[in-house]
């Protein structure tokens, strides 16, 4: 009996996944199995309890709806080969790959620790993924056994590609493989009732003379509103998750105390950052728990809090609207890295404050985010009625200005926090005089009940 080239695996969102023999060796790598202990929305589940999902299976996902988009292609290039290019299978085989393996360079709370905080470099720089991917890993070699590893490190970008350009785009894009699984099973998992009609997919081509991805919003002459209203919808679905899951204010509280660890376990160098490039969330949190060091109280009187959920209390909030005219100095003073010496010795005089004033220990954290946070503008191609050229849907904001809101919505979402770990309504009403005093012009919006 011949041996089937195919095997599945059972998913809670998409159904059925078939995945090949080959993808299940990837898939067996020792680099990717480390996923299953990376949880998708970091510290979410102290919020949302069910939202446990980890990386592994989000990484499982993408290659579906990668696959998705292969198919939709590949019927558009039947139907009409003059608007759109067709697939071939080297190709298909390549984008499943880097579908699969897009998120490998995940460390524990990287959002957290890299984009919200700013400590380390983002996961998607191309360092890090020749090293995920290079020879001293099971998981590049098995890549290069597969002859699939140059192919895989160009369509991530980390090198120069000789690649078609929709190759890369389905991978990464504003709307593409990678975002039509997370929305969903992000949906899923929060119990969120927020999704996207799956019809969307099948309106993506490939140009046949520059080999781009774009979405066909065209029809008779006419411009194909639906089609516009679907892409927006999907991007206006995400800056939900963001207001609602990805920005809530306990996660960022959550998150913010990891950081904090995380930055004292570095500063300290207890921690090396490569080390984190091995580590689960829970190996990561064992680790900083690990040595019984008095100078590593701080650190278990976050780890503890955690553990309990008794997470540390907002004093000042100030969200963007009434900060515009600051919140370029707030991020020069306090987004790290290039301000954390600025940053630390901040919270420490505050800290100072309350010791000197109350007479107890007492944690002050100030996280400010970088200004764009997780902003993707509309940057998917299309092609509509009033342009012969493909253009990205960003460029039409003056014919549809519900692109411009969406993109400003997302810019408003910023908001800079001082957390306390004190508990006791006198320290922290004083520290939030404290704070406003030593931040004049910035606006606090935060009542304390």
């Amino acid at each position: 009996m011949t041996r089937s080239p195919w095997f599945v695996i059972r998913d809670a969102v998409h159904g059925d996944i078939y995945l090949t023999r080959e993808e299940g060796r990837i898939l067996d790598c020792l680099e990717m199995q480390r996923l299953r202990g990376i949880r998708q929305l970091g510290l979410a589940h102290l919020v949302y309890p069910s939202a446990r999902h980890s990386r592994f299976e989000h990484s499982i996902g993408t290659l579906h709806m990668a696959q998705a988009m292969i198919d939709a292609i590949r019927r558009n290039a039947r139907l009409d080969p003059a608007t759109c290019r067709d697939i071939d299978d080297d190709e298909a085989r390549a984008i499943r790959a880097a579908a699969l393996v897009h998120d490998v360079t995940h460390i524990p709370f990287g959002h957290n620790i890299e984009d919200q905080s700013g400590l380390l470099p983002r996961h998607d720089e191309a360092a890090r993924f020749e090293d995920m991917l290079g020879d001293g890993r099971e998981l590049g070699r098995e890549l290069a056994a597969q002859g699939l590893r140059d192919a895989v490190l160009a369509l991530l970008g980390a090198r120069e590609s000789q690649w078609a350009p929709f190759s890369a785009q389905m991978v990464s894009d504003t709307i593409c493989s990678d975002l039509m699984d997370y929305l969903r099973r992000d949906s899923y998992f929060t119990g969120l009732q927020v999704s996207y009609d799956a019809r969307i997919v099948g309106y993506f081509r490939v140009d046949p003379q520059d080999e781009r991805l774009y979405v066909d919003c065209e029809k008779n002459g006419l411009l194909r509103d639906d089609i516009v209203s679907e892409v927006l919808r999907m991007l206006q679905a995400r800056y939900y998750f963001s207001e609602r899951v990805y920005y809530h204010h306990a996660k960022i509280a959550a998150g913010a105390m990891v950081a904090r660890a995380v930055e004292t376990a570095l500063r300290e160098e207890w921690l090396a950052p490569s080390g984190l490039y091995d580590m689960t969330d829970e190996g990561l949190l064992l680790e900083l728990a690990r040595r019984n060091d008095p100078k590593r109280r701080s650190i278990a009187q976050l780890l503890e809090r955690l553990a309990r959920r008794v997470l540390y209390k907002r004093v000042a909030v100030f969200p963007w609207a009434s900060n515009q005219g600051m919140q370029d100095r707030l991020i020069d003073d306090f987004f790290a890295p290039r301000a954390a010496q600025t940053r630390g010795a901040w919270e420490r005089e505050r800290e100072a404050e309350i010791r000197d004033r109350f007479g107890c220990e007492e944690q002050v954290l100030f996280y400010c985010p970088n200004r764009r946070m997780q902003l993707k503008e509309v940057g998917t191609l299309v092609r509509v009625p009033w342009s012969d050229t493909l253009e990205p849907l960003s460029a039409f904001k003056d014919r549809l200005p519900r692109i411009a809101d969406l993109e400003q919505s997302y810019l408003r979402l910023w908001k800079a926090y001082v957390f306390t770990s004190s508990v006791d309504p006198q320290v922290r009403r004083f520290l939030q005089e404290r704070v406003r005093a030593c931040l004049p012009g910035a606006v606090d919006e935060y009542r304390m009940a």
